[in-house]
C-alpha cells in the first residue's frame, strides 16, 4: 500500500497545475485567475526541483511550457478556445514523449524491478491514454461551452488517469507475486534467487 501512495504522489504532483486550473475555474468561473493560478504552480514545481538540485523529469518540462504558451495566449487574446485547446496539445506531446521505452521508471520503487517488462508494456497503454485524452478534447472543445468543456475533461481526466493506474498497479502487484513465488519455488530447488514482490 505504500508503494501504491508513493506512486500516486508522484502522478498528482505533475497533474498538478492542470487539477488546480480546472478546479479554479470550475469553483470561481475566472478563466484569466485559474490560468494565472495554474501557470504559477506549474513554475513554482520546476523552481523548486532545480533549487534542490533534483533533476526534472521531461513531463514536467513539457507540462509547464505548454501552460505558460496557451496561458499567455489566453492573456493576450482573452479567447478561452486557447485554453480549451490547451490540454489537446499537452496530451499529444506527453503521449509522444511516453512512446519512449522505461519512461515509467521514475514512478516505480526499487521493489518492483521484477516487473519492468510489464511497466514498459503500460508505459505504451498510456502514451494510448493521452492521445485518445488528445481527441476527445479537441471534439469537447468544440462542441461546448467553456463551463461544461472544463467540467467533462476534469471528470474524464480523473477518471480515466486514476482507473488506468489502479489496472496498472493491480496488474503490476499480481505479476509480481506470481513471479517472486515462482522464483521461491525454483530458488528452493536450487536455482537463482529474484527479486522481491511489487507490494
Amino acid at each position: 500500500m505504500k508503494n501504491l501512495f508513493q506512486a500516486a504522489r508522484v502522478l498528482l504532483l505533475d497533474l498538478a497545475s492542470t487539477l488546480l486550473f480546472l478546479a479554479i475555474y470550475l469553483l470561481t468561473d475566472n478563466l484569466l485567475l485559474a490560468v494565472g493560478l495554474g501557470m504559477a504552480l506549474g513554475v513554482a514545481q520546476i523552481g523548486r526541483e532545480l533549487l534542490q538540485r533534483k533533476p526534472v523529469a521531461a513531463l514536467q518540462w513539457i507540462s509547464v511550457v505548454a501552460v505558460l504558451a496557451s496561458g499567455t495566449a489566453t492573456f493576450v487574446t482573452r479567447d478561452p478556445l486557447f485554453v480549451m485547446l490547451k490540454p489537446s496539445i499537452i496530451y499529444a506531446v506527453v503521449g509522444a514523449v511516453m512512446l519512449k521505452r522505461g519512461w515509467m521508471n521514475r514512478y516505480l520503487p526499487p521493489r518492483a524491478a521484477s516487473v519492468l517488462d510489464v511497466a514498459t508494456t503500460f508505459g505504451f497503454v498510456w502514451a494510448g491514454l493521452m492521445f485518445a485524452s488528445a481527441a476527445l478534447n479537441v471534439a469537447l472543445a468544440f462542441s461546448l461551452d467553456a463551463k461544461s468543456w472544463a467540467a467533462a475533461m476534469s471528470a474524464w481526466g480523473i477518471v480515466s488517469k486514476v482507473g488506468l493506474f489502479l489496472i496498472q498497479y493491480a496488474t503490476m502487484t499480481a505479476i509480481g507475486r506470481r513471479r517472486h513465488a515462482a522464483a521461491q519455488g525454483s530458488e528452493t530447488a536450487g536455482g537463482p534467487a529474484a527479486p522481491l514482490p511489487t507490494t
